[in-house]
């Protein structure tokens, strides 16, 4: 028999009260299955242990209960008491082990030192003796081992406001301090962080470096007054350009690594009302951290009330090599505001709409944000980053396109168009079979609402890529140079196809020389070439590739080049409606100036 989820996982995220309901749903069904201080919650891997997954299952939904204590809520923690003993203490079979250097165990620790730091009575003044001082030892290793040098250094801070909120002796206040300087290197301006000396500007960065950065400005601002209200300053900017990473329904935009986590983009609006940053009206920010949380509704968990790994669905094939089981529930961190009660003019307010601007350069993630009315969906042109060290991560990064409602694609396999799922982007083969896309460009500059960078997929391949919005169109054009033939293939978005069959079509799919197109319930997708040259085609992608959606069909161009210099272009649509009008409409490129950007080439410009 399937059991049933509780009403409190899938019913309304409006008030304090339905969001702590909410909390606690997702907290039970882990308590069930807690092992001492590990939870299991699947049987697939990741890159570490099975018993820092374990861990990971344990402590992740920590960052939501601890909240949830601390505003009054009357939770029953002795199982976590209970796994506290037993995980750090090295004579338990249930031992989590001693942290190495870049351990995962380094990560979870985070969630205990937050645990320490915001409800001590609740969850270390209960602890004999002897497991306070097993539990004290086995947090301070932290500060013993090397960390990831980028947002893995907020977890050493964590700890050690933890172990000082409760005395003990091992806190180190000379590596917090060394962690926070370094952290604060990272800071690009404009309210944006990369994540590491290297590191990417994408949608982590608000719920890694400003949530925590949030906290430690509310547990530490009267001892650190100076970076506290730093941190609370550049919060502030940043959520400027955040809120239009979001549409009208709360879905946000998924671009970049670990999607798994869900609602944990949340977490960042929850954050400003812990930290009482006021950094847009109250009732805006409320607006989207509520409508971030109702969007996940239906979404979140599988049968058994568990978060599995996935995003819109649960899916595997997106995963990182670092999700294990527990991996989603980092999700939690979006109860964060529970800890601050009715009162608060967050929860008094009533949700207001986000600010609204048809087209937003931000030149720190490299994106031109357009917020496309028309097709009531935001969606970003994206100059590119560097993903490689991520599984799927020039798709996640490199993408020439990304939408809240088409999402984005991940390749089953490297073998054909189908198995590549190529929506949003351009891909050449010399083969036919074998496809290669945008990777880490050489260049790429974004300014005054246009998008260019330069690209090699070939040692002997040299691609310019101009794009723009042109709403509720975006432009795409190419200059390829090229010593070798190639095949070419440019996609659309990625259209949830739900209720097609191969025996019947719910919907239609259309393609000529010089476009493709296909509409469903769901919505349209189309593009249009503006070059001449290339025919149109419908891929039915291979299963499970889309994030939000497990069937979708690509509209595509598909072409030949031979040895030379070539030009293509084409105009892109995407909606909501199976029937938009501007798709009968002609459509010319007409390329914003920019003092920034270099002008594509003329010869699409007639």
């Amino acid at each position: 028999m399937v059991p049933l989820v509780a009403p409190e996982l899938t019913g309304p995220r409006t008030t304090r009260d339905e969001v702590a309901s909410f909390a606690t749903a997702l907290w039970e069904p882990v308590r069930q299955r807690l092992d001492g201080g590990q939870a299991h919650l699947g049987g697939t891997g990741a890159h570490f242990d099975d018993v820092a997954a374990g861990l990971e299952g344990f402590a992740r939904p920590l960052w939501g209960l601890m909240p949830l204590v601390a505003g009054g809520a009357d939770i029953d923690l002795d199982p976590v008491l209970a796994g506290l003993a037993s995980g750090s203490d090295p004579a338990s079979p249930g031992y989590w082990g001693l942290a190495g250097d870049r351990d995962q165990r380094l990560v979870e620790m985070a969630a205990l030192g937050l645990g320490l730091a915001m409800v001590p009575e609740r969850l270390w003044d209960p602890l004999p003796p002897q497991a306070r001082d097993h539990l004290a030892d086995w947090l301070a290793r932290i500060n013993a081992v090397d960390c990831n040098d980028n947002n893995w250094l907020f977890f050493r801070v964590l700890v050690n406001l933890g172990l000082g909120r409760v005395g003990s002796p091992l806190q180190d206040a000379g590596a917090t301090a060394a962690a926070l300087d370094r952290l604060e290197s990272f800071y690009l301006g404009d309210g944006w962080y990369a994540d590491g000396p290297s590191g990417r500007c994408d949608h982590y960065v608000p719920w890694a470096f400003h949530f925590y950065g949030l906290i430690y400005a509310r547990l530490a601002g009267e001892t650190d007054p100076g970076r506290a209200q730093r941190f609370r300053e550049r919060a502030a900017v940043a959520a400027t350009d955040l809120a239009h990473w979001y549409d009208d329904d709360g879905a946000t935009l998924p671009y970049g690594r670990s999607l798994t986590y869900r609602f944990a983009a949340a977490a960042f609006w929850g954050a400003l009302a812990f930290a009482d940053v006021e950094a847009l009206p109250w009732p805006q920010v409320r607006g989207l951290y509520t409508r971030q949380l109702e969007w996940w509704r239906g979404r979140d968990v599988d049968d058994r009330g568990v978060l599995p790994i996935g995003y819109g669905y649960p899916n595997q094939l997106m995963a990182e090599t670092y999700n294990s089981p527990g991996s989603p529930y980092w999700a939690a961190k979006a109860f964060l505001p529970l800890a601050v009660g009715d009162e608060h003019p967050f929860w008094a307010s009533t949700p207001a709409p986000a600010p609204r601007e048809p087209v937003r350069t931000q030149q720190r993630p490299l994106l031109v944000l357009c917020d496309d009315r028309d097709g009531e969906h935001v969606f970003a042109l994206a100059g590119g980053q560097d993903g490689d060290q991520f599984r799927h991560g020039p798709e996640k990064y490199d993408k020439l396109a990304y939408s809240t409602v088409f999402g984005v694609s991940v390749p089953s396999s490297g073998n054909g168009l189908a198995e590549q799922a190529a929506d949003s982007t351009l891909v050449l083969s010399e083969d036919g079979l074998h496809w290669r896309g945008r990777r880490a460009p050489l260049e790429s500059r974004v300014g005054d609402g246009m998008v260019w960078t330069r690209w090699q997929p070939w040692p002997d391949v040299e691609i310019e890529t101009w794009l723009w919005p042109q709403l509720p169109w975006h432009v795409r054009v190419h200059r390829i140079r090229t010593d070798r033939a190639l095949h070419t293939a440019e996609g659309g978005w990625a259209l949830d196809r739900t209720g097609d069959t191969v025996a019947t079509t719910v919907g239609a799919r259309t393609a000529t020389a010089g476009e493709a197109s296909a509409s469903y319930p769901a919505g349209f997708s189309g593009l249009r070439d503006l070059a001449g040259g290339r025919a149109g085609e419908v891929v039915r992608a291979a299963p499970n590739t889309n994030l939000l959606v497990p069937r979708t069909v690509v509209p595509m161009l598909r072409g030949t080049l031979e040895p030379g210099t070539h030009v293509l272009a084409c105009a892109v649509l995407g909606s909501r409606r199976p029937d938009p009008a501007a798709w009968q409409e002609p459509v010319t490129a007409v390329a914003p100036a920019s003092r920034t950007v270099p002008a594509p080439p003329r010869e699409v410009l007639a």
